[in-house]
């Protein structure tokens, strides 16, 4: 059946400078501007204290205005050697220097790279010669730059669709033509699909960054809203299952077909414990704690649990890319694990006490 469900599509904000006249004014002054009093006003005599207070007062907006000066000038000292190093740099240098200060070509950049064009004017005749080579070298520059940002936010904006459809086939199965998607699915077939689904197209290179970050943009939104529960707990499920899938993939119980053996000759079962949680459903993770810990029914004691949950942590920062969204995904599931297993063990220490 068709669904009418639909993703918000994330966009990306950058500015494009817009063309105006210049305002007709006499030497940019407004002509309506009175400077003087329109009136005579009566003045009170300073006491100490107010006096006091009243320098008080001035020493602190000197203060915050020379801050904000500050902050201007530092700001347009950046802004003016990117646009230096942009000028100097040749066509494969640019687009690359573009790509690495994306978020840089703001409202601030053009205004101050229109500004730079406007410095050189003389009413000399070579200095205005000068000036209309400089100009002209400005203009080029920024249509060179506007063409690449206009490049990168069309290819991607491409990938954000193709995010977006890959993430509305995986949770096809749990959604309806409702307004209000019911959470659990009514259906318990419906999340074996939709986890078949996440091993499938992971299988096939499909959730990559690009995916992972509109997942996670999708969830931040739907957090914000607070009026589509359903959905939030959808994509929290649907990176619980990539968490599991990515994770279960390397076995560290095993190497190769061989199992590794500790000093007296037993398989590291702290490993294969752990190793059967990650592959678990979220819900079952309390039943199989308490069957598999000591303090619960099984041989596994909390102190080695943990331990192989930070060394499982430690693996994944090394064999993913800092600051990627996979690094932090996976890292937030084996702490999610970790975290109810001290939750599970509390519980049952506190019925035994």
């Amino acid at each position: 059946m068709a669904s009418s469900f639909t993703l918000p599509r994330p966009t990306l904000s950058l500015y494009f400078p817009k063309y105006r006249k210049k305002s007709k004014m006499s030497h940019g002054i407004r002509k309506d501007w009175n400077l003087g009093f329109s009136r005579k006003e009566r003045f009170e005599p300073l006491t100490s204290t107010a006096s006091i207070e009243l320098r008080r007062r001035r020493r602190t907006l000197i203060c915050a205005v020379n801050q904000d000066a500050e902050k201007a000038f530092k700001k347009t000292v950046e802004v003016d050697r990117l646009i230096d190093m942009l000028r100097e740099a040749n066509p494969s240098e640019l687009q690359k220097l573009v790509v690495e200060n994306i978020l840089a070509f703001n409202e601030t950049f053009w205004i101050r790279l229109a500004a730079r064009s406007d410095t050189c004017k003389s009413e000399d005749d070579k200095a205005r010669f000068c000036f209309f080579l400089l100009q002209k070298d400005y203009e080029e520059l920024a249509t060179a730059v506007m063409s690449i940002v206009d490049r990168i936010v069309h290819k991607t904006h491409e990938k954000i669709d193709s995010a977006t459809d890959v993430l509305k086939e995986i949770l096809e199965p749990v959604v309806n033509e409702e307004e209000e998607t019911p959470w659990p699915p009514k259906d318990p077939e419906a999340l074996k699909t939709m986890e078949k689904k996440i091993f499938q197209m992971e299988q096939e290179g499909k959730l990559d960054e690009g995916f992972l970050a509109e997942v996670s943009a999708q969830l931040r939104q739907a957090k914000e809203d607070a009026d589509k529960p359903g959905l939030e707990a959808m994509l929290q499920k649907v990176l619980q299952f990539y968490a599991s899938t990515v994770l279960s993939k390397r076995s560290y119980a095993k190497k190769g077909n061989t199992l590794v053996f500790s000093l007296r000759n037993e398989v590291l079962k702290a490993e294969q414990f752990l190793e059967t949680v990650i592959k678990a459903p979220e819900q079952e993770w309390n039943k199989l704690l308490i069957d598999g810990l000591t303090v619960g029914k099984g041989e596994i004691s909390a102190e080695d649990f943990y331990a192989v949950i930070k060394k499982r942590i430690e693996r994944t920062l090394i064999r993913t890319e800092g600051g990627s969204y996979q690094q932090r995904i996976l890292t937030e599931y084996l702490k999610g694990i970790e975290l109810r297993g001290e939750e599970v063990v509390q519980f049952l220490q506190g019925n035994t006490a």
